[in-house]
C-alpha cells in the first residue's frame, strides 16, 4: 500500500507508552465496567464485590528460553504471572484460562509436562483451571493466561492512590530473577561454543529458582490484610522496582525518593551480580520476574509495617514536583529511570 503523505511509519512504542496508546483508543460502553485498561487488571461490577480479569501472553524466544527452561517450571511460572495481576489489587485469585499455541514439535508429553506445572501452582494457590485454548503455530511456543479473582469493595487497591508522604514499601527482595537468567544465558553460552563444558549451576540454586519457579508473596498479603494496613496504591514488580515505582507516580501524579541502602538484595543475588560485573542494585531497579508486590501506606502506618517480617520500607512519595529519585549513601540523588520491556527486546 502506497504512503501518500511519504510518512515514516511510527515505530512500536515501549510497554507503558503502549498502553496508554491503546487505552486512549478505548471508551468502555457498559456499565459493569468499572476499570479497564490502565492497572494491573480490570475491574467489572459484580454485586458486593468486584470482579478482577487479567490477561497475560507469554512468547518462546522473548519470555522464555526452552533451552534451559523446563516446560513443567514453565505451567507454573505462566500461572504465577497470572495470579500475581489480581493478588496486585488486592484480590484473591480464583480461576485461570490457559492458552496454548503449539508448533509441530511439541509432543503430548509436552503438554503434559506444562499442565502438571500450571495445576502444581493452581493447587498451590487454590485457583481452577476453568478453561482456554489451543492453536497450531508457526513460531514455536506461545502461552496465554487470563486470570480471575474478586476484591471486596472497600478492599480494591488501584496504582493511583500514592499521596506525598506515603511510605513505599516492597516484600521479599530484588533482583534474583534477573541474576538468576543471567547465570542460565551464561552458560547457555558456554555449552553453545563447547558442548563437552557440562553447566555449572552449583551455588546458585536459589536465585536460579526465583527466575525458573517463582512463588507468591501472598502470606505477606494475607499479613498485612489482618493488621490491617490501609494500602494506599500497589503493584506487583514484574518490569523491574524502577520502572513499576514510576508507573505508580505516574497514575497517582506525584515524585517518590527511594534510599539505596535500604533496596532489600539477597546475598546470592549480590555475590552473583559481582560476579558478572554488575552493581547489585542494577537487577533490583531493573530486572524483573521478581512477582515481588510494591505499595504505598500512611507514614502513620509505619508501627505496623516495620513489625512484618519480609517488608521493607525504601523510601517515600513527595510532589509530583519533586521528580522520582533513588538516594544514594552519601546522600547524592540520581534520577529514576526505566528500563524494562521495548518493542525491541
Amino acid at each position: 500500500m502506497k504512503n501518500p503523505d511519504n510518512k515514516k511509519p511510527e515505530t512500536i512504542p515501549g510497554k507503558v507508552n503502549l498502553i496508554d496508546h491503546i487505552a486512549g483508543k478505548v471508551v468502555p460502553g457498559n456499565k459493569s465496567t468499572f476499570l479497564g485498561i490502565g492497572d494491573d487488571a480490570a475491574v467489572i461490577e459484580n454485586g458486593d464485590s468486584f470482579l478482577l480479569v487479567s490477561t497475560d501472553l507469554l512468547l518462546e524466544g522473548i519470555h522464555f528460553n526452552l533451552v534451559y527452561f523446563p516446560l513443567r517450571h514453565l505451567g507454573y511460572k505462566t500461572v504465577i504471572r497470572g495470579i500475581s495481576d489480581i493478588m496486585a489489587m488486592n484480590g484473591k485469585p480464583e480461576q485461570i484460562f490457559l492458552g496454548m499455541g503449539l508448533s509441530s514439535r511439541f509432543t503430548t508429553e509436552n503438554i503434559d509436562e506444562i499442565l502438571s506445572g500450571a495445576l502444581l501452582a493452581c493447587e498451590k494457590y487454590h485457583v481452577d483451571l476453568a478453561g482456554g485454548d489451543t492453536t497450531s503455530s508457526l513460531t514455536g511456543l506461545t502461552l496465554s493466561v487470563t486470570a480471575t479473582g474478586r476484591v471486596e469493595k472497600e478492599k480494591l487497591v488501584r496504582r493511583n492512590g500514592a499521596r506525598p508522604n506515603d511510605l513505599i514499601c516492597v516484600t521479599g527482595n530484588l533482583g534474583a530473577a534477573y541474576t538468576g537468567l543471567q547465570i542460565l544465558e551464561r552458560e547457555r553460552k558456554i555449552f553453545g561454543q563447547d558442548s563437552t563444558i557440562q553447566p555449572d549451576l552449583s551455588g546458585y540454586e536459589y536465585i536460579l529458582g526465583r527466575q525458573l519457579k517463582p512463588e507468591l508473596p501472598l502470606k505477606i498479603l494475607e499479613e498485612l490484610n489482618s493488621v490491617p494496613v490501609s494500602f494506599t496504591s500497589m503493584i506487583d514488580i514484574t518490569d523491574g522496582l524502577a520502572s513499576d515505582l514510576m508507573q505508580i507516580c505516574k497514575a497517582s501524579q506525584t515524585g517518590c525518593r527511594i534510599f539505596s541502602q535500604q533496596i532489600p538484595v539477597d546475598y546470592e543475588t549480590s555475590r552473583a551480580a559481582e560476579e558478572m560485573n554488575l552493581d547489585p542494585l542494577v537487577p533490583a531497579l531493573h530486572g524483573g520476574d521478581d512477582f515481588e508486590l510494591l505499595f504505598t501506606v500512611p507514614l502513620e502506618a509505619y508501627d505496623q509495617i516495620r513489625k512484618i517480617k519480609s517488608v521493607t520500607a525504601i523510601g517515600h512519595i513527595t510532589e509530583r514536583i519533586s521528580g522520582n529519585y533513588i538516594v544514594g549513601a552519601d546522600g547524592s540523588e540520581v534520577e529514576l529511570t526505566a528500563q524494562g520491556w521495548s518493542a525491541t527486546e
